[in-house]
């Protein structure tokens, strides 16, 4: 048995808890090789850890890299940072928000880039389905087990996914989800893409972690406008620096990218 069974088979004992994980392998715990491949030839998903060729390079530049990754789809749609463009927001969303958040989706999928989301409702599903419905590229990170959609209402995309994008998760199985587990699956929605756009966000929203993880890789921010009366968090962002997301352009301009 080698390391990259070992680091496995810890992934699936701790439930994905990358503390624990790292605790385990500090203390050079023992493991039994006869149940360690036992679990692992029980996994119904792909598997990449940190020690494959094949696992993302953008996740070990964040905050606690994972160490194993769970997955269905094609994973070297992750390949391309620079390419790659989280589309979150508000789970409550406006009709504005999630027309825009259809329309904008439409339009990256249609210059080829990788949209990127935590598959929430409102706001981040819109995203996916807008990019998918246009024959685009999506990846949606869960804060679940990887056999398990979480929410339900978004099953249908997460079905889409597994055959026409990736749906990815560091914890195994259909492990329930945990609210600490979404704001660590927002890490790697930040680690994974180049730019993060917020369709729409109040000054609470969760979606603000994303951000101050992007930050703290030095991505790039941009958020679509709101009315003045709402206490929009996107035009906080703006005011602070963050591009203003009116079209499709404006994402070529956050990207680096020229239009053709």
């Amino acid at each position: 048995m080698n390391g990259r069974d070992i680091m496995i088979y810890l992934s699936l004992k701790y439930e994905g808890d990358w503390e624990k994980m790292v605790d385990a392998v500090k203390r050079r715990e023992q493991v039994s090789e006869e149940e360690a491949l036992e679990k692992i030839g029980k996994i119904k998903s792909q598997v990449v850890t940190i020690l494959d060729s094949t696992y993302p390079e953008s996740f070990k530049h964040c905050y606690k890299p994972p160490m194993v990754l769970y997955y269905y789809g094609n994973l070297s749609l992750l390949e391309k940072e620079k390419d790659c463009v989280a589309y979150i927001g508000s789970r409550e969303a406006s009709p504005y928000g999630l027309r825009m958040a259809m329309e904008l989706s439409a339009y990256m999928a249609e210059r080829d880039y990788v949209v990127v989301s935590g598959l929430a409702r409102g706001i981040d599903a819109m995203a996916t389905r807008g990019c998918l419905d246009k024959h685009g590229k999506a990846v949606a990170f869960l804060g679940s087990g990887i056999d398990l959609c979480y929410p339900s209402s978004s099953n249908a995309l997460y079905e889409r996914l597994k055959k026409e994008g990736l749906i990815i998760s560091e914890y195994p199985g259909s492990l329930p989800p945990k609210p600490e587990n979404f704001p660590k699956r927002n890490r790697m929605v930040a680690a994974s893409s180049h730019g993060i756009i917020v369709g729409e966000a109040s000054k609470k929203s969760g979606t603000l972690i994303t951000v101050a993880y992007a930050l703290g890789l030095t991505k790039e921010i941009g958020c679509l406008p709101f009315p003045a009366d709402q206490k929009s968090a996107c035009n906080t962002l703006i005011k602070e620096g963050a591009y203003l997301i009116e079209s499709g352009e404006d994402i070529d301009l956050m990207m680096g990218k020229t239009t053709s």
